[in-house]
């Protein structure tokens, strides 16, 4: 099972305050456990949402929403994807996470990732060797 986990953002993530020395060196020792485990697949920390943007769609339009957006709470700061057996091992990981936000109330969030079997007769075998295709060609482009 894949599973994003969410960093939810922070009125000082939100700020721009970057993490300590010590918090970097806690996080990259727990995502060298990651690692080593074959747990980690990618992770990364976001800009504030100042420096996003928003696409909504709606009436057949498109409208760009420039940030800062306003539901700190809503917000994400980083994210890992990790590879698991199940969600209770999602959950015995996060558990073992340095506390991302030192000083504040921090969350961290985790939800299942869509499998090919999760979209039923819909994904039909001529989407499912595209999305492989799709996936090689993006692996290939990272190497």
């Amino acid at each position: 099972m894949k599973v994003i986990v969410m960093v939810k953002a922070t009125k000082n993530s939100e700020a721009g305050v970057m993490p300590s020395e010590k918090l970097l060196t806690d996080m990259g020792k727990f995502n060298e456990e990651l690692v080593n485990a074959g747990i980690m697949q990618a992770g990364e920390g976001l800009h504030p949402s100042v420096k996003g943007k928003r696409i909504r769609f709606g009436g057949g339009k498109r409208t760009v929403v420039d940030g800062p957006f306003t539901e700190t709470k809503e917000l994400v700061a980083g994210f890992w994807i990790w590879k698991v057996k199940n969600m209770e091992e999602a959950v015995a990981w996060a558990q073992r996470c340095p506390d991302p936000m030192p000083g504040e109330e921090a969350e961290l969030e985790i939800r299942p990732v869509f499998e090919a079997e999760d979209f039923g007769a819909e994904f039909t075998p001529e989407l499912q060797a595209q999305e492989e295709r799709l996936r090689a060609k993006v692996e290939q482009q990272q190497k």
